[in-house]
């Protein structure tokens, strides 16, 4: 009992902080940009236009810091998930080693999120700033926000929350079950090697539909488009695999509402 008394506690605690970090990641990701307005010019002046925002130093730091913390993410998310890093992650950690991926990666995006340089002042790619545009265009990248993070929720069900977020395989650890990898089959095993991030679509959707694209936001987009872009490999038998998984789970969470209603 005495490894459950310690890997149990850390396995929730690393959940905890996932799971706080998603909803913090979906402030700022969505409810700030849409419902926080256009970013307000600090002191007297209009924005800056491109050619005078590139030679304004104060931009460029601001948008070299924040390029950095995109990096730091990036670096710290594709580095720990390499062959090498996970075998060490496994050899010094055992069965947390996927507890440890999943809190490293919610504290470099806490990082990310809380040391965030907005620049106010900077050009824009687009913004909604006349009626009707003002009113309609925010409330429309509302409205496909909510679309995305529910289809977001939802594939989520598919690839399994539990083992992404490291508590199974401690739970399966605990009862001697083994590693949960191990009893998926090889269609499982192949897609999971094909795709990182199964929700490519919906968090585009999220990064490029907003009513204002400041200078910041589009670094922000770009940057997380790009690796979103490299690491995203289905193929035609990933696909079928998915839609066959989502079927079966959507059939089974169905199978008690038709055991109440005969």
């Amino acid at each position: 009992m005495a490894p459950a008394l310690l890997l149990v506690p850390a396995a929730l605690a690393s959940f905890v902080l996932a799971f706080g970090t998603g909803v913090e990641f979906v402030r700022f990701a969505s409810l700030r940009p849409l419902l926080g307005g256009a970013p307000q010019a600090v002191g007297p002046g209009p924005r800056q236009g491109w050619l005078t925002a590139l030679q304004d130093r104060t931009v460029l730091a601001s948008l070299a810091w924040d390029l950095g913390l995109l990096l730091l993410f990036v670096g710290q998310h594709s580095l720990m998930a390499t062959e090498a890093v996970k075998a060490w992650t496994s050899r010094h950690f055992g069965v947390l080693q996927r507890s440890v991926y999943v809190a490293c990666t919610a504290l470099a995006l806490q990082l990310l999120m809380r040391n965030w340089d907005a620049v106010p002042r900077g050009p824009v790619l687009w913004e909604a700033r006349a009626e009707p545009w003002a009113t309609w265009v925010p409330l429309l990248c509302f409205v496909l926000h909510v679309i995305s993070w529910l289809l977001i929720f939802s594939i989520l069900l598919v690839f399994d929350y539990a083992e992404l977020m490291g508590l199974k395989q401690v739970y399966y650890h605990v009862l001697g079950l083994g590693e949960p990898l191990a009893l998926k089959s090889p269609r499982a095993l192949r897609l999971f090697s094909h795709l990182r991030h199964p929700v490519c679509v919906e968090l585009l959707t999220v990064l490029w539909v907003v009513p204002t694209l400041s200078t910041d936001r589009l670094l922000f987009a770009l940057l997380l488009t790009l690796y979103l872009g490299l690491a995203h490999g289905l193929d035609q038998q990933d696909l079928h695999y998915l839609r066959a998984q989502l079927q079966r789970k959507l059939h089974l969470l169905s199978q008690p509402q038709d055991g109440v209603e005969e």
